[in-house]
């Protein structure tokens, strides 16, 4: 153990993979000072072995119906207790936990390349490309998000698919907006230029040398926006244009129980707790990573 920390933390690396392991393990050391980040990323890897092990730890079927055992309270027989429809909320909010990582997973997929080279590009190029690129994006910001998803949704019409397109038109604008901030301040570096002397192509520049110093404050807007869009999912759901039932969706299911608010509260209480707890760990998680990640 002690030759792996004196070759993680080696004043002078003989190799660039020493050098990006050793930044690696002193950001983990970093992160680790941070009580609050350790709870969030904590949560966070909690729902993905819930997420990959829901067959195996649910009691039962997510969809199977018993109207004999409809609006069960919480018990030792089913923990959350049952629905309208006799279905165990237990078993439903574990595999709904996969409808959540997907629906993140599949946005974030989608929004995070496209805004980092819009606002790469926005940032290097500046006069007239910048103009139109910012314009545009405003646009965008310009309305809040879930209603800018909701008029999405109204013309792809109701699903989980399209949700997740809805979502991912309305979240890059923010993922532009600081990959431009920090482009501006790049694209004046001494390293920069000394690249561009050595008769680097624009596309190389900023493909090679520029969106790599940008990952990571994406990556750290990524983390904290993760929270937004499952909120924005949820809000779908909950309208009935996200995961159409009988889907395990959260949003959804805490539809489902409003009308029994005051006398089953566990109906919609449980995957509202659901979605605070998870919302509240991805948060949590990228306050951290902005402390680590962050050079400025």
């Amino acid at each position: 153990m002690s030759a792996l920390y004196s070759y993680l933390t080696s004043e002078r690396p003989a190799s660039r993979r020493q050098a990006q392991l050793g930044q690696y393990y002193r950001q983990w050391r970093a992160l680790k000072q941070n009580p609050l980040a350790l709870i969030g990323l904590s949560i966070v890897l909690i729902l993905l072995v819930v997420a990959a092990s829901a067959p195996l730890i649910s009691p039962y079927d997510p969809l199977a119906q018993n109207l004999d055992q409809r609006l069960l309270p919480p018990s030792a027989a089913h923990f959350f207790g049952t629905d309208a429809l006799g279905r165990d909320i237990f078993s439903r909010i574990l595999f709904g936990t996969r409808l959540t990582l997907a629906i993140v997973l599949l946005v974030v997929i989608s929004v995070g390349p496209v805004g980092l080279i819009i606002g790469t590009v926005s940032g290097y190029f500046g006069g007239i490309i910048d103009t139109i690129l910012m314009r545009i994006t405003d646009v965008f910001l310009a309305f809040p998000r879930l209603v800018l998803a909701l008029a999405f949704v109204a013309v792809l019409g109701p699903g989980i698919e399209n949700a997740v397109i809805a979502i991912a038109c309305t979240a890059w604008p923010p993922y532009a907006r600081v990959a431009r901030a920090e482009t501006m301040v790049i694209r004046n570096a001494d390293y920069i230029a000394a690249v561009r002397l050595q008769g680097a192509s624009q596309t190389r520049i900023i493909l090679k040398h520029v969106i790599p110093m940008c990952i990571p404050s994406v990556i750290v807007r990524t983390t904290l926006d993760m929270a937004g869009i499952i909120l924005i999912a949820a809000g779908l759901g909950f309208l009935g244009l996200g995961a159409q039932p009988p889907s395990p969706e959260w949003g959804a299911m805490i539809a489902a129980g409003r009308e029994f608010i005051f006398d089953q509260w566990w109906v919609a209480a449980f995957p509202g707790l659901a979605i605070c707890l998870v919302a509240l760990g991805f948060n949590l998680l990228g306050d951290g990573l902005r402390d680590v990640l962050d050079a400025h």
